[in-house]
């Protein structure tokens, strides 16, 4: 089966432990807000490529990958194309490739639970915890993804939680104390990012012919990030600014 890629990055330090190679799918059914990547929300597009191909990718740059690197799966939404995934995932592993998946738990079917019960390491990504303001910033519930969180746990499968600070839309502290409660009896989380809010996207919305909703959103100040910060601190002894 054929992947739909939207594009890659080699030697990535920022999805999952160590250097490594990230593979962005194409396709999301979330539709956030802050989108750094606009052009892989639709399910059209992107190139057409083998796991053949990817794998030989991976191979090339693992002398690189040291102990802790390898490769990760982002997107748009990985899962959304679990059922190719799951066999390539399996090559990569039996050639010693560590593989992370960078999620929004968004999706569940069977192929996704295969793909998560494989993955090393999984990378999930939690919006916002209250439902409602969920629904606003993505354009979908936030149900799925605590329940993914929830077969995590369940399942002993280790995950980093990641949950990106926008001003006036994340960042409330009843909103943060809320997720920290929840989560803070998990034994799978390896480490709690937070992640600063970030307009790179914004000349991609353009390109499309999209309006940016969030372009007087201010980035955050140092003071809003380490605020954050000493909550989670109270909750986790791995929570880092990322």
């Amino acid at each position: 089966m054929k992947l739909k890629v939207h594009s890659y990055e080699s030697m990535g330090t920022y999805d999952g432990p160590g250097l490594r190679l990230v593979v962005f799918l194409q396709g999301c059914p979330f539709k956030c807000l802050y989108c750094a990547n606009p052009d892989t929300m639709t399910f059209e597009g992107g190139t057409e490529t083998s796991s053949g191909e990817i794998l030989k990718m991976a191979l090339n740059q693992k002398p690189f990958f040291g102990k802790k690197g390898g490769v990760t799966f982002s997107g748009g939404e990985p899962t959304a194309q679990a059922e190719a995934l799951v066999p390539l995932v399996k090559e990569l592993q039996e050639n010693g490739i560590n593989v992370c998946i960078d999620t929004n738990g968004g999706i569940w079917n069977s192929h996704v639970e295969e793909l998560f019960g494989l993955a090393d390491l999984v990378l999930l990504d939690v919006k916002q915890f209250d439902p409602r303001k969920h629904i606003v910033l993505t354009g979908r519930p936030n149900t799925q993804t605590l329940e993914t969180a929830r077969w995590l746990e369940e399942h002993g499968r280790p995950f980093w939680l990641r949950y990106v600070l926008v001003p006036g839309i994340s960042d409330a502290e009843e909103d943060i104390r809320a997720l920290c409660r929840h989560f803070s009896g998990y034994r799978m989380i390896r480490r709690v990012e937070i992640l600063p809010y970030h307009t790179l996207g914004i000349s991609k919305y353009e390109s499309l012919g999209m309006e940016y909703s969030l372009k007087d959103v201010p980035l955050n100040t140092g003071e809003q990030l380490e605020r954050a910060k000493s909550i989670f601190d109270e909750y986790f002894g791995c929570a880092v600014l990322n």
